[in-house]
């Protein structure tokens, strides 16, 4: 499920920064704002602080610190998430119920697992350590979730508060119409390869055959989401796929998450408030359903994931507006070049499902990615709210197709 480290910085202190990026995530927030649940889908702030505790805690010290003692025995039923061969867990939706224990509580547990780990650690075996760098890249992604979780609660709040006030931003100028990347038919490898962490769903490394395509040279911005809406987009079937037009009908969706019409003008709730949109940035809160739909009315299409890893091999996925740090973060307009990596996740028209010759690991981590490989689509290059660090060329994010509350957006491709 892993793969070996070529860590350049010592393990221990890569644990403790990712340890204090989280807590700095929640600093700003009230007991209320960390243990409100706003959906099923999302987790409160509370939770994602002491589910990730919990991961170090059962797979790294119960398992391999001989003595240990659990924190407080009631927290594995409250805080493990899917794990099934951990035992019985407190239902997902209802995690906003979980008033005790208190945010104070959850962060003196926190303190408690960090220091018996970083005790421990000089004697901790190889496989260990190989577990405290996948509780790593966990906690990254429960970073993330912390963060648009946030947002999402924030957003149903009538008063819309800013989680991080941030000044006014200056308009800057629309990037130049969308231009193609025209790639060659022929094989191509994808998969994680050679060193460094991955988790198991990018392997094994493996050819795929890819048609001759180009990929737009940037995502979609608001400004021609705007024009997309404006054109009848969300009012014409032609354009959408079955199960689509169903959720666009049902849900009565007329435009991205978050956006509404004030004073004539098109608005975002973000995590510095609601403020107008921003032309020039990337559209994000888009679902699946929504970018298939927009590719069509382009008279393009989503690009597979294989077309798009091929495409972003050679660029550095530690570029690119990713999150350095607690404080606001969204989409920022194109500086030129394909960015492929931050801003928004990108959908693709590929469906998660295992690579050839994948197999699960043994044991209950090996529940991480695997038993998720059926109805849900992959997206591609990390986000504004993305750890800076934590994609590669080859990760695999994936949500379902109606799922919008992620920063995800559009890059179209077509066949040549």
């Amino acid at each position: 499920m892993l793969k070996a480290a070529a860590a350049q910085v010592p393990m221990i202190d890569r644990f403790a920064a990712v340890r204090r990026l989280s807590l700095a995530l929640a600093a700003p927030l009230s007991d209320a704002d960390a243990t409100v649940q706003s959906m099923p889908d999302a987790s409160p702030a509370k939770w994602h602080l002491a589910h990730t505790t919990w991961f170090f805690e059962t797979f790294v010290l119960r398992d391999h610190v001989p003595g240990y003692e659990l924190h407080d025995p009631r927290f594995p039923f409250l805080f493990n998430s899917y794990y099934e061969a951990e035992g019985r867990r407190h239902a997902r939706h209802r995690r906003g119920m979980v008033t005790r224990p208190t945010l104070d509580e959850v962060r003196a547990y926190r303190a408690h697992v960090d220091a018996a780990l970083a005790a421990a650690w000089p004697t901790l075996p190889a496989e260990a350590r190989a577990l405290v760098e996948l509780g790593c890249h966990h906690e990254e992604q429960h970073q993330e979730l912390l963060v648009t979780d946030i947002l999402h609660l924030f957003a149903e709040n009538p008063l819309e508060p800013a989680l991080y006030p941030a000044a006014r931003k200056v308009p800057v100028a629309m990037p130049a119409p969308i231009g193609w990347i025209e790639r060659d038919a022929g094989i191509a490898q994808i998969g994680h390869a050679g060193d460094g962490f991955a988790f198991d769903s990018e392997g094994p490394r493996h050819d795929t055959l890819l048609v001759r395509h180009a990929l737009a040279n940037r995502t979609v911005t608001n400004a021609e989401w705007a024009g997309f809406i404006a054109a009848g987009g969300y009012r014409e079937p032609r354009y959408w796929l079955s199960d689509g037009w169903a959720w666009v009908r049902a849900q009565g969706i007329e435009a991205p998450l978050y956006w509404e019409q004030q004073d004539g003008g098109w608005t975002r709730m973000g995590l510095d408030g609601r403020r107008a949109i921003d032309p020039a940035a990337p559209v994000t809160h888009v679902s699946f359903y929504e970018a298939d739909a927009y590719a069509s009315w382009a008279g393009a299409r989503l690009p597979t994931e294989a077309e798009w890893e091929a495409a972003a091999a050679g660029h550095d996925p530690a570029g690119g507006n990713q999150m350095d740090m607690a404080g606001p973060v969204e989409p920022r307009p194109s500086s030129g070049g394909p960015g492929f990596f931050g801003d928004v996740w990108e959908w693709t028209g590929s469906s998660f499902r295992p690579y050839p010759g994948f197999r699960a690991v043994e044991g209950a981590v090996g529940e991480y990615n695997g038993k998720f490989m059926n109805g849900q689509f992959v997206l591609r290059g990390g986000s504004c709210a993305t750890p800076r660090g934590h994609a590669r060329a080859s990760y695999r994010n994936f949500f379902y197709p109606h799922q919008r509350w992620q920063f995800t957006g559009v890059r179209l491709a077509k066949d040549l």
